[in-house]
């Protein structure tokens, strides 16, 4: 097959691009440019839209002896990742860009410009696992569980499934760089990328003040409702967040507070004990049938952090566009914005986007 390999510049992107050469496809490797000026997002080897990033995917389509080439993708990146990053704190939500990257950079433009120029399928270096079935493509949990990324995979359908390939899913990451050096790769030792990409230092709130501006408003304790003190815009905090209130009174029973509810409306960011985060019903929109379709009353498992926790649920409401489930048990630090990804053992069955969530006992 004519395979179009995306290097990142990565160790585990270039050895699945080795394998897919050693399997017998004829592989491409291209390097996406997401930035117009790659410093303004990240320099070094901790992300993946440096500078470092570009020359070391092209020293590794050389070693492997394929052709390479360099996609600007900046515009699409910016539109798509970016300012959407930005328009949903500016609501007071949590996105997750990694999962809007996977979404609208890698499975919609690259995919689509790579199957109009004739190429089979993309591959990847995603630590997640492929299984054709009788009932289509299912999209598995990597064996190695410290690395696995089939959540940010989640919003994939099955036409995308079917024309990707994640070469690296069944092998552990000491034993892929292990393979990157016999390989001669260079990247074999390169630290994996951190944080944000497109956030250069790492300072989240930093980036949404510069691009947002400063909105002052006010800290509220959410069950007496007295002012605790003031902040400079709703839009820098999340859901769960403790750190940073700079809280000059603490909690009469001296417990930390954190943040329960963000109204970027009236500028007013509500605070109180951990047990205010506690929520068991869930309100989902833009559902996505990776797998099949959901069905009422199901019980799955569900995820809501990349690296999270996973928690059983039951679906007592679904369709095409809204999801409504119920945990198990209270589950804290759930915010709208995040996407609910679901399992069924470690098949990805869907996902949607977490609109709203409270507590039913």
């Amino acid at each position: 097959m004519k395979i179009l390999a995306a290097l990142s510049g990565g160790v585990d992107s270039a050895v699945a691009a080795a394998r897919a050469v050693r399997a017998g496809h004829e592989v491409t490797g291209v390097h996406l440019a997401l930035s117009a000026n790659p410093q303004s997002y990240r320099s070094g080897a901790r992300g993946c839209c440096s500078l470092e990033d570009s020359r070391d995917a092209r020293r590794a389509a050389d070693v492997l002896g394929i052709p390479f080439y360099i996609w600007d993708m900046a515009e699409e990146f910016h539109q798509g990742v970016v300012e959407d990053f930005l328009s949903e704190y500016s609501e007071g939500r949590t996105p997750n860009p990694c999962l809007r990257c996977n979404e609208k950079i890698k499975f919609s433009a690259l995919l689509d410009r790579a199957l109009a120029l004739g190429f089979d399928a993309v591959c990847t270096g995603h630590y997640a696992q492929l299984e054709v079935s009788d009932s289509g493509v299912k999209l598995r949990r990597a064996i190695d569980p410290q690395k696995d990324q089939s959540y940010v995979l989640g919003v994939l359908e099955q036409w995308q499934l079917a024309k990707a390939m994640f070469p690296v899913g069944d092998t552990t990451k000491p034993n892929i760089r292990t393979e990157a050096e016999a390989l001669d790769l260079l990247v074999a030792k390169k630290p994996d990328s951190h944080d944000i990409c497109f956030i250069a230092d790492g300072d989240t709130a930093g980036f949404l003040t510069k691009r947002l501006g400063e909105i002052p408003g006010t800290i509220v304790d959410a069950e007496t409702g007295d002012v605790l003190g003031s902040h400079n815009g709703a839009h820098t905090f999340t859901i769960g967040q403790r750190r940073g209130l700079h809280l000059g009174t603490p909690a009469d029973d001296g417990q930390p507070r954190y943040v329960t509810k963000i109204d970027t409306k009236s500028q007013t960011v509500m605070v109180g004990p951990a047990r205010l985060l506690e929520v068991n019903v869930i309100e989902c929109v833009k559902v996505t049938h990776t797998h099949r379709p959901f069905r009422m009353g199901e019980t799955l498992q569900m995820q809501w952090r990349a690296h999270g926790i996973q928690v059983e649920c039951v679906i007592e409401e679904v369709t095409d566009s809204y999801l409504r489930f119920r945990t198990s048990t209270p589950i804290r630090g759930v915010a709208a914005g995040q996407q609910a990804v679901f399992y069924e053992g470690d098949i990805v069955i869907g996902s949607a986007t977490i609109n709203d969530s409270t507590r039913i006992d």
